[in-house]
């Protein structure tokens, strides 16, 4: 586990909190999620801040399981993405009998299959060629789904509709029906991932990620551990991939899940932290909140270069990228090793 994810716990390895103390801070936190957020975020909240920055988040989590616990590197995570929305198309589509839930995971399994067979390179080659190897996912996927019609139901737009999604009666196509719904999913990838690299799993990835050739030595399954950080990756990417496409966009093609958003995951780790959990909803709310500050700032700016929409834009990615440069120069462990830092000089008590 990292800093970040073990902040309350100082060290001698005594909790800081007791467990009663931390179950109160957690039946807090969920019934703000489920209950105080939904009553009080807009539609406008919901659709276009609160659901993308919560996709995005467990987006970045499917890829720091592979790069910051396992040590090793994907450029495609967006294509993965794609397999699972188009998956839990098609199964909503021809198997209508299926719940979503199970849909959603088997959507997940049938990513981490591609993200399996994908991850094959990293038992013979690392580190840029790896990345290299992972991008061709990216291409590969993209032009499969953009160029075979089979996938989107023989639509001429090779478009995905977004199904109809309910769960036990309940329709979930309003804005509050998909915000709940990419929380409580996410609230289970969560939970999955703590336990997953606290595992036995977990500490051999990054025992793998720290020494390969001792972790060798010692006897363990290197291959096998690689493959199973690219298959659980994955398998997190396609149920986000589901809920980005069905939740957020309400329908999506192959280009939707196109480099750019690769890059914006990847970012998303970076500023976050590598090797934590809860980092990367910080860099999904930097994501998507930056921008929508810089548009409000240039919106309400007299300056005549914004008032011309291509100019600002490009001065908008100008700015996001410098910002981005200066926060990793300045912090290389992402925001969530800064409120860690920050958290513990408050804790200090004063001389």
């Amino acid at each position: 586990m990292s800093a970040t994810d073990n902040a309350l716990a100082p060290a001698g390895g005594l909790d800081l909190a007791p467990r009663a103390l931390r179950a109160l801070a957690l039946l807090v936190a969920l019934l703000a999620l489920f209950g105080l957020v939904p009553l009080a975020a807009s539609d406008y909240w919901l659709s276009s801040i609160l659901i993308p920055a919560l996709v995005m988040g467990l987006a970045g989590i499917g890829l720091n399981l592979l790069m910051g616990y396992a040590g090793l590197v994907s450029i495609g995570s967006a294509a993965f993405m794609s397999v699972g929305a188009f998956a839990t198309y098609n199964l909503l589509l021809r198997a209508p009998f299926l719940p979503l839930p199970v849909v959603l995971v088997l959507a997940g399994l049938i990513a981490a299959a591609a993200g399996t067979l994908f991850g094959l390179p990293a038992l013979r080659i690392k580190g840029f060629y790896l990345g290299a190897s992972t991008l061709g996912a990216q291409f590969f996927f993209e032009w499969l789904f953009t160029n075979y019609a089979f996938f989107s139901n023989n639509s001429q737009s090779l478009t995905i509709s977004a199904p109809r999604l309910e769960f036990l009666g309940f329709d979930l196509q309003s804005a509050t029906g998909r915000y709940l719904l990419a929380a409580g999913v996410g609230a289970l990838l969560v939970a999955f991932a703590f336990a997953l690299v606290r595992s036995r799993v977990g500490r051999e990835w990054m025992a793998i990620r720290d020494m390969e050739t001792a972790s060798a030595v010692i006897g363990l399954p290197v291959a096998r551990r690689k493959l199973q950080a690219y298959a659980a990756s994955s398998f997190f990417l396609g149920i986000v991939g589901a809920l980005w496409a069905f939740a957020y966009l309400g329908t999506a093609d192959g280009h939707a899940f196109n480099l750019d958003k690769s890059f914006q995951i990847l970012f998303i780790v970076l500023i976050g932290g590598t090797a934590t959990i809860l980092g990367n909803f910080l860099g999904a709310a930097f994501i998507v909140l930056t921008p929508i500050l810089l548009d409000r700032l240039a919106g309400s700016s007299g300056l005549g270069l914004l008032s011309d929409p291509g100019a600002a834009a490009n001065l908008q990615h100008i700015v996001f990228g410098a910002i981005i440069i200066l926060l990793l120069v300045k912090e290389p462990d992402g925001l969530s090793a800064l409120i860690v830092r920050a958290a513990r000089r408050l804790r200090r008590p004063a001389a």
